[in-house]
């Protein structure tokens, strides 16, 4: 079967699944929820192991650390979650990560499940025509629904192909 070509009534074609949000279609006080993920042992070796961080607080299970448990790098819960959101929210109009502001709240381990709510608290468009700014701040929930980090990260959005600056055509 041969993929679907471009009509003439659609010159281009249906539109892409799986396609982020551009900065357009996005709105101040807008909200998400982004899908869950239950992090594994072979996150945390991975991760550990990957970036040197061979802590005997993640990488000894019989390591009696102040917070008990398997706990997990809160780089590990920032980084899964930004996994989610760029597969999800940003996938092909994220341009750049320009700063992020994060504060770890609470212990995150080995078997829990989190995922992330999202608002958009605002949306600042570039003197180059096609971006904008992009602020958002993310709270991530373990499957307590306890908050175990918060963050507001700022980043580089593209616009809708064919849109100028801050107006759209």
């Amino acid at each position: 079967m041969s993929p679907p070509q471009p009509s003439d009534e659609d010159p281009a074609g249906p539109p892409l699944l799986g396609q982020g949000f551009h900065w357009q279609d996005l709105q101040v006080g807008q909200r998400f929820r982004s899908f869950r993920r239950t992090i594994t042992e072979t996150d945390l070796v991975t991760f550990v192991s990957v970036t040197g961080m061979l802590e005997p607080l993640f990488v000894d299970a019989t390591h009696q650390g102040a917070i008990g448990g398997r706990p997990v790098p809160a780089a590990l819960t920032y980084a899964l979650i930004e996994g989610i959101l760029l597969r999800t929210m940003l996938h092909g109009t994220g341009l750049a990560l320009l700063e992020v502001t994060q504060r770890a709240l609470a212990p995150v381990r080995v078997g829990d499940t989190i995922g992330a709510d999202v608002v958009v608290t605002e949306i600042r468009p570039t003197s180059r025509a096609g971006r904008a700014v992009v602020t958002s701040d993310v709270r991530v929930m373990n499957q307590h629904g306890d908050c175990v980090m918060e963050y507001t990260v700022k980043r580089l959005v593209a616009g809708r192909p064919g849109a100028r600056g801050g107006e759209e055509e």
